[in-house]
């Protein structure tokens, strides 16, 4: 399983950070070892003092595909999810001003949530859905997919340019604006529209 995530999607996120806007999606990778088991509490790891949510919408592919045509990039993926990807953003500070890759920063061991799978047929238009992310019962982050500079079909159609897609591999498309620190002791809650899609301690 392949974990890839995208970054710089959402334009108030990318003005957030202070970054760039892409020409191109921004392609970076996690280990599956990143995958936090379910039901496990999140452990902020002793390298970083600067741990951050970020809040995403998931894609599972389900069958191999390279080189896909955007029309045809609804055929590979039934289900949706929310997740999070969790930066320690000292250590991508830190890497970033040395020109090094962020690996360490976002693929250490649980940096990445993947809550309960839908059908996507539940959510109806994929391009206009609503997700959000409560921190102790208060909203932290809250998006929608129509504000994504690249919308799911094209990220397949982008990302399989470039590595073949299997069944399995999942997809982060982006987090809207809101990040921030997380602390132990916090609940981060996270909803697709209405429906609970995960729910983790921060310790």
């Amino acid at each position: 399983m392949k974990i890839i995530c995208i970054g710089r999607n959402y334009t108030e996120h990318i003005a957030e950070l202070a970054n760039e806007k892409p020409e191109s999606p921004v392609i970076f990778m996690k280990p599956d070892s990143a995958v936090l088991p379910r039901q496990q509490d999140f452990y902020i790891p002793e390298f970083s003092e600067d741990v951050h949510h970020e809040v995403e919408v998931l894609v599972k592919i389900k069958k191999v595909g390279k080189h896909i045509n955007q029309r045809f990039a609804h055929k590979y993926y039934d289900e949706v999810s929310l997740g999070i990807d969790f930066t320690a953003r000292d250590l991508q500070a830190q890497l970033k001003a040395k020109g090094l890759p962020w690996e360490k920063a976002k693929g250490f061991d649980g940096a990445a949530v993947i809550g309960e799978w839908s059908p996507k047929e539940d959510f109806g238009d994929l391009d206009a859905l609503d997700f959000k992310l409560l921190r102790n019962g208060e909203v932290a982050q809250q998006g929608n997919t129509s504000h994504m500079l690249w919308k799911i079909d094209e990220l397949i159609a982008y990302i399989s340019t470039y590595f073949t897609l299997k069944k399995g591999d999942v997809i982060f498309t982006g987090t809207p604006a809101g990040v921030s620190r997380v602390s132990p002791e916090d609940r981060l809650t996270g909803y697709i529209q209405d429906r609970k899609i995960f729910d983790i301690n921060i310790k």
